[in-house]
């Protein structure tokens, strides 16, 4: 039983005094709704996790090792979302928006070297979004992740047909979208994959290769079908209003 509440602990933060810290005081505060909620976590949270300049925290958000994040300025993390930050820590950029019910997950515990999630400025993490980031995620400026997208920085190794799968270890190279990126709803990014700079991943899209800057990807698993600088969209479509 003490083996399981220490690995539990250690689980959950950098130590039990600051695990008990940062459980207290989102028990105090965590449910209290509207924006006088969002007011005071804006304030109490500063002594347990990272803020440069005033971010918004709704009700419900759930933060694990506290000390590992770090909110730009105008960050906003909608209700129920979910993060956990060991050890390499989470940082969400400036005017950057995580919706509700979104998880982003580091949980290394295996010493990976590159593990952690980096969002840039006024990115926006749809609803029910997943990101782990175990081999490291880094997201550029001007990202957008629709709903149920999924970001998986890490995969298993399963070559050894003698030996169960979750035994033969994983493998964690990483993702990265460049800035101004556009991921659909529902699309899977696999490891080891960059989405490039502009490029677009259609809705409901496995992605296992890189995307270039500018290109569209569709399907499972999603191939290249436009290049926008070669072959750009028409300059207007009169069938659509765009706002």
């Amino acid at each position: 039983m003490r083996e399981q509440l220490s690995l539990y602990l250690a689980r959950q933060a950098t130590s039990l005094p600051r695990y008990v810290a940062e459980q207290v005081l989102q028990a105090a505060l965590g449910w209290v709704p509207s924006i006088v909620g969002v007011g005071l976590r804006g304030l109490a949270y500063r002594a347990i996790l990272q803020m440069d300049g005033m971010a918004a925290i709704e009700d419900g958000v759930r933060i694990r090792f506290a000390d590992n994040v770090r909110l730009g300025q105008g960050v906003y993390l909608d209700h129920g979302s979910y993060l956990h930050a060991c050890p390499a820590g989470i940082s969400i950029g400036p005017g950057s928006l995580v919706m509700k019910n979104a998880i982003l997950h580091v949980y290394n515990f295996r010493a990976l070297p590159h593990a952690g999630i980096r969002i840039g400025a006024r990115s926006l993490i749809g609803e029910s979004c997943i990101l782990r980031g175990q081999g490291g995620i880094s997201i550029g400026d001007d990202v957008y992740l629709g709903t149920l997208v999924q970001l998986l920085a890490v995969n298993h190794v399963f070559t050894d047909t003698s030996r169960p799968i979750s035994q033969q270890g994983i493998t964690a190279a990483g993702i990265s979208v460049a800035d101004g990126a556009w991921i659909g709803s529902g699309a899977i990014v696999l490891d080891g994959v960059r989405i490039g700079r502009n490029a677009v991943v259609g809705a409901g899209a496995v992605v296992t290769k890189d995307v270039p800057d500018y290109c569209v990807a569709v399907g499972n698993p999603a191939r290249v079908v436009r290049d926008l600088r070669r072959d750009p969209l028409p300059a207007r479509q009169p069938e659509l209003v765009v706002y």
